[in-house]
């Protein structure tokens, strides 16, 4: 039995010269998008102050919608749903993820829109929660803590 792989992803191929300068210059150009990418999906911004070689004080700036993760598992969990617009904001998260990854690694020459779907496309299938494994998200939650711990260390 032979299925095919639900996850559909592609970037069009420019059919104009692409600019040199904002390729030369685009580490640069990415970063306020890339700021307003990590608020969003919930990379925390970190500062350290040393003195001496040595750490004083680690302060965390800003997190952002890692937050919206938990209240989902518990959803899946104990609910067996998984709504609709919770899928959807997912979704459209991951393709603005792609379009900035796509732009920073030259796949596109246009600076990412947070809104429209520009040059890189992807499609998941909206999945049933019913067929979800209620007990998995946790399960992998556990196999996680090891590699939190030592990330904590390091």
């Amino acid at each position: 039995m032979k299925t095919t792989y639900p996850v559909t992803f592609s970037v069009d191929f420019p059919d104009r010269d692409l600019d040199r300068v904002s390729t030369a210059f685009r580490i640069f150009a990415v970063i306020p998008i890339g700021i307003i990418l990590s608020l969003l999906s919930g990379v925390s911004l970190r500062y350290a102050t040393t003195t001496n070689g040595t750490n004083d004080t680690v302060s965390s700036i800003a997190t952002g919608g890692g937050l919206l993760f938990l209240p989902l598992v518990l959803m899946i969990l104990f609910r067996q749903k998984y709504p609709r617009w919770w899928f959807d904001w997912n979704l459209q998260l991951l393709r603005f993820s792609n379009r900035v990854t796509a732009y920073l690694g030259l796949l596109d020459d246009r600076y990412p829109s947070t809104d429209e779907e520009q040059a890189v496309h992807l499609d998941l299938p909206y999945p049933d929660a019913r067929q979800l494994n209620r007990w998995l998200p946790l399960v992998k939650w556990l196999l996680a803590i090891p590699h939190y711990i030592v990330l904590f260390f390091l």
